[in-house]
């Protein structure tokens, strides 16, 4: 099975001819990447038509930091912030995602529009997100996770990364179908930066193909994180900030479509969105 046809549909989504290009909003303060750029609910749904006009095919829309380190918001605070962006967005005909691990921000942002829901914790933070999506009958990204922001780094503690991650998300997508969410809905996520270090990351990145054996569309969130910065630190000099690791972003990009990745996850959009459409040429040309 070639990586073109083998994406996977997402059922409830559209179906696009090659790795979709999911771009991202980030409706906070402390994001580790755009912090308190589009925190203002005008700014944001500015911000995702942006994205669209550059090529994103669907846009995650976040009100919560899971930087390392970050502290959690409440959830009036969160709905806050989340809802009216994508109210918004969603009203101009973009296809919009929520990036929540809270029940109830999934439940009002899928009455908003929203048609699906990004769970970093993969149902685990919040006993009710599953049911409240399974009711919704939205797809679900079930991403790898071992704990909160404040704790994840204590838990990169790994044997062999890619079996470890395989097992776990296992695990979480039988628990997700267990409550009620169809197979053809879930999207798995192996959770690049949450709870490993650079090589974890990069061992993930060499082993997409065997995420894939899961059986589930896959998507990549590597956009402007750690493991690029450590890798473009060249003679021990400081890792480039966030901002600066876009061209090592659209490479990743580029990687993962090859590999078969169903969407990536990206902040800048235009220089992925060129990257993906290269992998697709090249794929259709062999």
């Amino acid at each position: 099975m070639s990586t073109l046809h083998g994406r996977g549909r997402v059922a409830g989504l559209p179906e696009w001819d090659r790795c979709a290009v999911m771009g991202v909003v980030n409706v906070t303060p402390d994001s580790f990447s755009d912090g308190g750029r589009w925190f203002d609910t005008n700014a944001a749904v500015k911000h995702g038509l942006d994205l669209v006009a550059q090529g994103a095919d669907l846009v995650d829309v976040g009100g919560e930091s899971t930087r390392p380190g970050a502290s959690r918001v409440d959830a009036r605070e969160e709905l806050r912030r989340v809802v009216p962006v994508v109210r918004g967005l969603v009203s101009e005909g973009v296809t919009v995602s929520v990036d929540t691990m809270r029940a109830t921000v999934a439940e009002q942002s899928v009455e908003a529009g929203a048609v699906l829901v990004n769970d970093v914790s993969g149902g685990l933070a919040d006993p009710a997100m599953v049911p409240v999506v399974a009711a919704a009958g939205v797809p679900f990204v079930v991403m790898h996770w071992r704990g909160f922001s404040e704790s994840m780094a204590g838990r990169a503690v790994y044997a062999d990364v890619v079996a470890e991650v395989v097992a776990e998300l296992r695990a979480r997508v039988d628990a997700a179908v267990d409550g009620g969410i169809t197979p053809e809905r879930i999207v798995v996520d192996p959770g690049l930066g949450f709870a490993k270090d650079a090589e974890h990351d990069l061992a993930l990145v060499a082993h997409l193909a065997e995420l894939r054996t899961l059986g589930h569309p896959l998507l990549v969130a590597a956009s402007r994180k750690r493991f690029l910065g450590r890798v473009l630190a060249h003679g021990g000099a400081a890792p480039p900030p966030a901002r600066e690791r876009d061209a090592a972003t659209a490479a990743v990009s580029a990687l993962a479509a090859h590999a078969g990745a169903w969407a990536v996850r990206v902040h800048e959009v235009r220089a992925t969105a060129d990257a993906v459409r290269v992998a697709r040429a090249v794929e259709g040309a062999a």
